[in-house]
C-alpha cells in the first residue's frame, strides 16, 4: 500500500523549485497560481533569499504549490492513503480530492497571512529536539511554558513558545535530548498563539466548495482516516492552533499496512521520520526532478500488486 505526504513549513529552501520549471507546463501552471492567489510563486521560488521565504505568508502557499506541481509531474498515482504535516494537509486535501488545487492555493493564502499576523503579536517561534522519551520532553517543556507542538514520532518532539521560553529550553535540555535546533519558522504555530488566524479560517472555509476524500485521508489531529469533505476542512481549521501528531498518523500508516511512501517536493523531512518509525517501508523523497524515475518505478510496483 503506497502513501503520499507532503511536508510541513521549514522544508524550503531558496531556489527550490528552479529544476522543476523546466517540465512542460509547469511555469504556465505556477503563473496561473500566482494570479489566482496574487502571489509570485516562480519568484519565490526561484530568486528569494532564505529570509523572504521564512516569512509565513510566503511559505504556506510556496510548499502547497510544489507539493501540487511535483505530484502533477508523478503522473496518474492512486495512493492508498494520503497526509500531510501541518501545512502540507492542505496539500494532501487536494490529492484526496476534497479541494481543487486552485481552492487550495487559496486556502493556504489565507492561512499564511492570517499566520503571520497571529505571529506578530508576540516574538514566538519553534525548535527541534532530538532524542529523549516523550513523556519526559512533554513534561519538561510544560514546566517552561512551551508547546509540543509537532509530535512527530522517531524520536523527534518540536516545541513552540515565546523567544524567551526557547532560550530557557536551550540553557535547560531535557533528559536524554541530544540536540536542540531552531526551525526556519516565524511563529509558534500549533499552538494557543495562532488562536487569533482560527477566526479567518472557519470564515474562509464557508467559501469553498468541498467533495468527500476520494482516498483515504489521514488527519493531523489524532492520526485518524477522515471520511467526510466538511470534516477534513474543520480539521484543517482547528489544527492550525492545536498540536501536531504526525506520530499518530505513522501508526495509522502501519495499521493499513503501509509498504511505501513518497514525500512530494520539497520532500526529506518526513521520509526521515518514516526511516527510522517505519522500518521495511520503502520511501521515495522528491527533491528535484531526477527523483521522478525512482518515485514512478515505486507507483509501479504499487499499481501492479
Amino acid at each position: 500500500m503506497l502513501v503520499l505526504v507532503a511536508p510541513g513549513q521549514g522544508a524550503q529552501t531558496p531556489g527550490f523549485l528552479t529544476p522543476w520549471l523546466e517540465l512542460p507546463g509547469a511555469a504556465d501552471r505556477l503563473a496561473a497560481w500566482s494570479e489566482a492567489i496574487g502571489l509570485d510563486l516562480v519568484h519565490y521560488g526561484t530568486n528569494a533569499d532564505a529570509d523572504e521565504i521564512r516569512d509565513t505568508a510566503v511559505a504556506q502557499p510556496l510548499l502547497v504549490a510544489a507539493g501540487l506541481l511535483s505530484a502533477a509531474a508523478l503522473g496518474d498515482v492512486s495512493p492508498g492513503a494520503v497526509a500531510g504535516h501541518s501545512v502540507g494537509e492542505i496539500t494532501a486535501a487536494a490529492f484526496a480530492g476534497v479541494l481543487d488545487d486552485t481552492a487550495a492555493l487559496r486556502l493556504v493564502r489565507t492561512r499564511g497571512l492570517a499566520m503571520a499576523e497571529a505571529a506578530a503579536i508576540t516574538e514566538t517561534g519553534m525548535s527541534a529536539l532530538l532524542g529523549g522519551e516523550p513523556d519526559v520532553t512533554v513534561q519538561h517543556l510544560e514546566k517552561l511554558g512551551l508547546t509540543p507542538a509537532n509530535v512527530n514520532g522517531a524520536g523527534q518532539i518540536v516545541a513552540a513558545g515565546t523567544l524567551e521560553q526557547l532560550a530557557a529550553l536551550e540553557a535547560e535540555k531535557p533528559e536524554g535530548v541530544r540536540r536542540v535546533v531552531p526551525l526556519k519558522v516565524a511563529g509558534a504555530f500549533h499552538t494557543h498563539h495562532m488562536a487569533p488566524a482560527v477566526a479567518q479560517l472557519e470564515a474562509a472555509a464557508k467559501e469553498l466548495t468541498v467533495a468527500a476524500p476520494r482516498v483515504r485521508y489521514v488527519s493531523n489531529k489524532d492520526g485518524q482516516v477522515v471520511t467526510e469533505g466538511a470534516d477534513v476542512i474543520a480539521r484543517l481549521v482547528g489544527q492550525v492552533a492545536n498540536p501536531v501528531r504526525w506520530d499518530l498518523c505513522m501508526d495509522t500508516f502501519k495499521a493499513l499496512g503501509a509498504t511505501a511512501l513518497i514525500e512530494v517536493c520539497p520532500g526529506g523531512t518526513l521520509t526521515g521520520l518514516a526511516k527510522r518509525a517505519l522500518p521495511g517501508v520503502a520511501t521515495v523523497a522528491l527533491k528535484t526532478p531526477d527523483d521522478l524515475d525512482a518515485a514512478r518505478t515505486l507507483v509501479a510496483e504499487h499499481t501492479a500488486a
